[in-house]
């Protein structure tokens, strides 16, 4: 006669879904649901403890039924948690997309165009400057309006050379979002 080794249960001991469904008498399936109602809890991928999963099915068994109005309030109280975690999730997204410069919040976009527009008004205003020897000096309006045209050319063509510069899109981002700071970054010897 083999002699078997008892193992001891105790607070530790861990039991597979199936397990505990044979020793309650109810199907997998209603384990399951009781997880995903976080009546019981898994402590591994299938794995609950006894003792714990024992007590907390015991406990709901033994609790007072819960009224319609009560199920009602359980139940917004879950859809509201839902989409609190899902917007937090899409907040989460778009500011990692901001970081990685594939969105652009419309005040950085703004802050931008107007760093565009203040070139562009720069050229601009340089160009009577720029213009006023060489058209003093032309004989004809002809020549007054190639001196002006060649001028207007290079003003465009200097425009046209504008580009976005990821890097500068990033300081703002990191200027207005202060992230330099909450990042830990200390670039400045100040300290």
């Amino acid at each position: 006669m083999a002699a078997t080794k008892r193992e001891k249960l105790g607070t530790d001991t861990e039991v597979s879904v199936a397990e505990l469904a044979a020793l309650l008498g109810l199907s997998a399936d209603r384990i399951y649901q009781l997880i995903r109602g976080g009546i019981l809890q898994t402590v591994k991928r299938g794995r609950l403890l006894l003792a714990d999963s024992l007590q907390r099915y015991i406990a709901t068994i033994n609790k007072e039924p819960v009224s319609d109005e009560d199920m009602k309030l359980e139940k917004v109280k879950q859809t509201a948690e839902a989409t609190l975690k899902h917007s937090k999730a899409k907040i989460a997204k778009l500011e990692a997309e901001e970081l990685e410069g594939k969105m652009h919040r419309s005040e950085d976009v703004e802050a931008m165009t107007a760093d565009l527009l203040y070139a562009v008004r720069g050229a601009l205003i340089a160009l009577p400057g720029r213009l006023a020897v060489d058209v003093a000096q032309a004989q004809t309006a002809a020549e007054a309006s190639e001196v002006i045209r060649q001028e207007v050319n290079k003003v465009l063509k200097e425009i046209s050379q504008y580009k976005y510069d990821p890097l500068k899109y990033e300081e703002r981002v990191r200027k207005r979002m202060d992230w330099d700071s909450i990042m830990g970054d200390t670039d400045d010897d100040s300290g």
